[in-house]
């Protein structure tokens, strides 16, 4: 008879969340869901508030990903009042927000997915987390921590705090860099660039040390999908450009501006988690699609950073385009990582970062709409104020709603390879990391300290048969 295989909670993810496994009577998976456990009504409320305090109040929505709401409400706020913001204010916001790629890639890959690489998919629970890994790989924590840090640092001294930024307004950014704020950053962003070149390696060796020791991985998770990410003059851009759709052959179908985006994308409600599924709707028919750091490579044409660019052309002779395989996501986060350090350090450089950094806006009575790639994928955040000032309807569209239903076709096709056969700790590790590849976020600002309890459940007619359990 059919059964049930629960997952509660996922572990090594930003928020709480469940997998749920429905196998039919011969043992394969029949259908998976990835559930989201957590309400985010932060679309209601919003509404009734001063449009002026957006950048600020969203920055809430998580603890993990501020500086990505911050700045796509900023822009929302521009798009409304009809401004082009100052060039010194267009520099602070992408150098702010390339500190927070930093750190995001750097908790990502060292913290959440590191112990993966370090200990395979097989290591005892005890030691699958960042203190495992101090232990064992002590030179490589530290300076990935270290580099994690930094980011944060950038990300503080342009937007004010390092959680929570403050400093992108409607029209610009909030004051002018000091000589001690500009010097702070030249060191920082020195540091960064030194790092992530001595750490890439490093990573790049483990993982592909990984992949060879897992070849079920590649070979069983390829799953053909659309991909949609932002270019800029078809390079890879994190904070301003088109969004750009290609197919599962890596044709470009759509190219569009964040305020089409109503065109294209397709939000609905599902009834086993509180996150929309969105699918993309080109030319009358709906296709599923992913966002994030490997849809971002799939999309754009080059990386405008040398370094960065060099793991590309790599990356790409060695897997193809388009990429399909959702492991290579944290390939794709470890030039995306280097990228962002070395675009920190071209901006920098730029003269026109001391200049003027505001302009006056009033988006009083009119719709706008912003967008920003975040670390996990494109982000959306669409407003209607009312003549007052006052929000009237607000929706946002985030990166992990957008690859819900991927993930779940993910979780069906790695159960169905690596399931048979497995052992209980093996069968836990390897549905994990499938999501963990996606790094879903799931609007968490806080997690307790301690044991992340795990437990599945296989049910037959509504009885428990099987119970693995992770304390």
């Amino acid at each position: 008879m059919a059964k049930t295989i629960k997952i509660d909670p996922v572990t090594r993810i930003e928020g709480h969340a469940r997998i749920l496994l429905e196998v039919n009577d011969n043992g394969q998976v029949d259908e998976a869901f990835f559930c989201v456990n957590e309400l985010r009504g932060f679309e209601r409320i919003l509404v009734g508030m001063e449009a002026s305090t957006l950048p600020q109040v969203t920055a809430r929505i998580c603890g993990v990903c501020p500086t990505a709401h911050h700045l796509a409400a900023a822009k929302a706020l521009d798009n409304a009042a009809g401004v082009d913001i100052p060039e010194a204010a267009r520099l602070l916001r992408e150098f702010m927000y390339m500190g927070h790629v930093i750190h995001s890639h750097a908790l990502s890959l060292f913290i959440l997915a590191g112990p993966d690489l370090v200990f395979g998919l097989g290591g005892a629970a005890g030691q699958q987390n960042i203190v495992g890994m101090v232990d064992r790989e002590p030179e490589l924590a530290k300076k990935g921590l270290r580099l994690r840090s930094l980011g944060q640092k950038i990300n503080e001294t342009i937007g004010g705090r390092g959680i929570h930024p403050v400093t992108a307004v409607a029209g610009g950014i909030s004051y002018k860099l000091s000589d001690a704020q500009f010097t702070r950053l030249q060191e920082l962003t020195a540091e960064s660039v030194q790092l992530a070149s001595e750490l890439s390696g490093t990573i790049k060796a483990l993982l592909l040390e990984f992949l060879d020791k897992n070849p079920l991985l590649l070979s069983e998770l390829n799953m053909p999908s659309w991909y949609m990410g932002t270019v800029n003059g078809g390079n890879l851009n994190f904070y301003d450009g088109e969004l750009r759709v290609v197919d599962e052959n890596g044709a470009i179908r759509a190219e569009f501006g964040t305020t089409e985006y109503r065109d294209f994308l397709v939000e609905r409600a599902v009834p086993n988690s509180y996150a929309k599924e969105v699918y993309l709707d080109v030319d009358g028919a709906e296709h599923l699609y992913r966002v994030s750091t490997l849809a971002r490579l799939n999309v754009v044409d080059g990386l405008d950073t040398p370094l960065a660019q060099a793991e590309f052309e790599e990356f790409r002779n060695r897997f193809g385009r388009p990429c399909h395989n959702v492991v290579l996501q944290m390939y794709a986060k470890l030039i995306e990582l280097i990228h962002a350090t070395e675009k920190a350090h071209l901006i920098i450089h730029n003269p026109a970062l001391r200049g003027e950094t505001r302009v006056p806006a009033d988006f009083r009575g009119a719709r706008g709409v912003g967008h920003v790639e975040a670390p996990r994928g494109t982000l959306i955040h669409d407003y209607q104020i009312d003549d007052k000032g006052i929000v009237r309807t607000a929706n946002m569209i985030i990166a992990t709603q957008q690859n819900t239903a991927a993930i779940n076709r993910s979780l069906k096709e790695g159960a169905n390879s690596l399931f048979t056969g497995a052992d209980d700790a093996a069968v836990l590790n390897s549905l994990e990391f499938v999501v963990r590849c996606y790094d879903p976020c799931l609007a968490c600002s806080t997690h307790a300290l301690g044991r992340m309890e795990l437990d599945v459940e296989v049910r037959r007619s509504g009885d428990i048969v099987r119970r693995i359990t992770r304390s």
